[in-house]
C-alpha cells in the first residue's frame, strides 16, 4: 500500500494515561483524509506521534508508521523524512514563525531544494495563491502581520514545497470565507496527484466534507456548530457603556495608512458585539489596540466612563483587571513551564488580591466551567491540546473578573460542544455580572449569538452595521 500507513499507534502522558490511540489510519497517494473529534480527543497528538514530533511530556508507546511502503523509524530517520517529504501547519502557526525572519524568507524555507531565485518565485506564487500581496508583505516580519495574514503565511510555508505528505492542523481557523475557498482550491490541486497524501485535522464538518475523500472521527461524533443565543436582559441599561470608542484610528502593522479610521462604538454592560470582515481587515488589530498592545493614532477609549490609557503599561491595576484580552494564539497567554492551575490562579492573586487557597479554588472552578478536565490543572501548555489551550486562555482572562472581554477567534480551535460550553458561559456572565463582550470572528454561527454584528468595510476602513439578511 502506498501513501501513509499508521497502525496500532498509541500515545501516553508522563503518568501513563493514554491520550491518543490506538489508531489505525491509511491515507493513500492522491488522497485527502480529515480527522475530526472533540477537543482533547487526541487528534493532534496522534498525528504528531506519527511524525515523531511529540512535545515534552508525551511519548509514543506503540505503533508503526510507513511512508510509500517503507518503514519510518523514530529518531534520525523520522527527522530526515520530515525535512524531505512533510509539510506541516500546526495549531499555533504564528508561534512557529521566527520573529526576525521576513515573510518571503519564512515561506522560501519551506522549499528546501532548488536555486535561491526559484525558491523566492515559488514563495511569491504560493502567497499570492492564498490571497496575499507578496510584494507588499515580503519584507514584513511576523509581528507586522494581522492574525489572518500570519496564518496564511504559515500555510504557504507548508504548501510551497508541494510536499509528499501535507499535514494541516485546523487550517481554516481565523480565515474569512473568501480565503477558505483558496485553501479548498489548494487542497483540490493535490487530490489524485501521485505521491501526494494529505491529512487535515479540523472541527469544521462542512470543510472536511468538501476537501476530504474520507472523514475519520476519533471519539464521539461532533455535534453541529453552536446555534443562536438565548435572550438575555440588559443589565447595563441607563449607565455608562462598559467600553466606548470615539473617533478611534488604528495603525497598520508595519506602518503605512491607518488600518481603521474614525471608529465609534459603544458596548453596554452585559452586551455582546461581534466584528466580522475579511482576513487582514483589522479585526484582530482593533482588539489588540483596545488591549493596549498596538498603537492608535487618534481618538479615545473609555471603560465604564473612565479613560483607558492607550498602552497596557500605563493602565492601573483596576483597569488591567477590568479589560481582559484573549488572542488568536493561546500560546502567548500561557507560560510554557507553568502548570495551568498556577496560571489560572495568578490573576486572582495579583489583580484581585485573593488568598492562595481562594485563587486555587477559583482556578479549578473556571477550568471546569470552560470544559477542561480536572487533571488539566496539573499540566503545562505542552501537555494540552490546541482546543484545551484555547479554553485555558479564556479561563485565564475570566479569572481576573473583568468587566470587558476582548475575544479574538476564541472558538476557532474548538469542537462544537466545547464552543457551545464557552459561549454559554459568556452568556451566563453577561446576565449575572454584566460582562461586556467584543468578539472578532469569521464563524457566522458564533456571530449569530451577538446582540449586534459589525462589519469591517475595507473601503472606508470603518465598522458598519451588518446589512439585514435578504428575505
Amino acid at each position: 500500500m502506498s501513501g501513509l500507513e499508521i497502525s496500532g499507534l498509541r500515545v501516553v502522558d508522563r503518568s501513563g494515561r493514554t491520550v491518543a490511540g490506538p489508531l489505525d489510519l491509511h491515507v493513500p497517494a492522491g488522497g485527502v483524509v480529515a480527522l475530526m473529534g472533540e477537543s482533547g480527543g487526541g487528534k493532534t497528538s496522534a498525528v504528531l506521534a506519527a511524525l515523531d514530533a511529540l512535545p515534552d511530556g508525551l511519548r509514543r508507546t506503540a505503533g508503526r508508521v510507513r511512508w510509500e511502503g517503507a518503514a519510518v523509524h523514530p529518531g534520525r530517520a523520522a527527522r530526515r523524512w520530515r525535512r524531505s517529504a512533510v509539510g506541516f501547519l500546526g495549531q499555533d502557526p504564528a508561534s512557529d514563525l521566527h520573529p526576525l525572519r521576513t515573510v518571503a524568507g519564512l515561506v522560501a524555507e519551506g522549499r528546501a531544494a532548488g536555486p535561491r531565485r526559484e525558491r523566492a518565485r515559488a514563495a511569491h506564487r504560493t502567497l499570492a495563491g492564498l490571497g496575499l500581496d507578496a510584494r507588499l508583505l515580503a519584507r514584513r516580519r511576523p509581528h507586522e502581520l494581522s492574525g489572518g495574514q500570519a496564518r496564511r503565511t504559515a500555510l504557504a510555508r507548508a504548501l510551497v514545497g508541494d510536499p509528499g505528505l501535507l499535514v494541516l492542523d485546523e487550517p481554516t481557523s481565523g480565515l474569512d470565507p473568501a480565503t477558505l475557498e483558496l485553501v479548498v482550491r489548494a487542497l483540490d490541486g493535490r487530490r489524485g496527484a501521485p505521491g501526494r497524501a494529505t491529512v487535515v485535522i479540523t472541527h469544521d464538518r462542512a470543510f472536511a466534507e468538501r476537501v476530504a475523500d474520507r472523514v475519520v472521527v476519533l471519539g464521539d461524533p461532533p455535534p453541529e456548530r453552536p446555534g443562536a443565543r438565548r435572550a438575555l436582559p440588559g443589565p447595563g441599561a441607563g449607565g455608562p457603556a462598559a467600553l466606548e470608542l470615539r473617533g478611534l484610528s488604528v495603525d497598520t502593522p508595519g506602518g503605512g495608512p491607518a488600518l481603521l479610521e474614525g471608529v465609534d462604538l459603544a458596548v453596554p454592560a452585559g452586551g455582546f458585539v461581534a466584528v466580522v470582515g475579511p482576513s487582514g481587515s483589522g479585526k484582530s488589530t482593533l482588539l489588540r489596540a483596545l488591549a493596549g498592545l498596538h498603537g492608535t493614532r487618534s481618538g479615545s477609549v473609555s471603560a465604564a466612563g473612565r479613560p483607558l490609557p492607550a498602552r497596557v503599561e500605563d493602565r492601573p491595576r483596576d483597569l488591567l483587571r477590568a479589560v481582559q484580552f484573549v488572542g488568536q494564539d493561546p500560546v502567548d497567554a500561557l507560560h510554557p513551564s507553568h502548570r495551568l492551575g498556577a496560571a489560572l490562579a495568578r490573576p486572582a492573586r495579583v489583580l484581585l488580591g485573593e488568598s492562595r487557597e481562594r485563587a486555587r479554588q477559583r482556578a479549578a472552578s473556571l477550568a471546569a466551567e470552560v470544559g477542561l478536565p480536572p487533571d488539566a490543572l496539573e499540566r503545562t501548555p505542552g501537555g494540552l491540546s490546541g482546543g484545551q489551550r484555547q479554553r485555558a486562555a479564556i479561563a485565564r482572562a475570566l479569572a481576573a473578573g473583568p468587566r470587558v472581554l476582548l475575544a479574538d477567534e476564541v472558538t476557532s480551535a474548538l469542537d462544537a460542544r466545547s464552543a457551545r460550553t464557552v459561549l454559554d458561559l459568556l452568556d451566563a456572565l453577561r446576565a449575572e455580572r454584566g460582562l461586556a463582550v467584543l468578539l472578532a470572528t469569521h464563524d457566522r454561527a458564533v456571530a449569530a449569538r451577538a446582540d449586534r454584528v459589525l462589519v469591517v468595510d475595507p473601503g472606508s476602513r470603518a465598522l458598519v452595521p451588518e446589512p439585514p439578511a435578504p428575505r
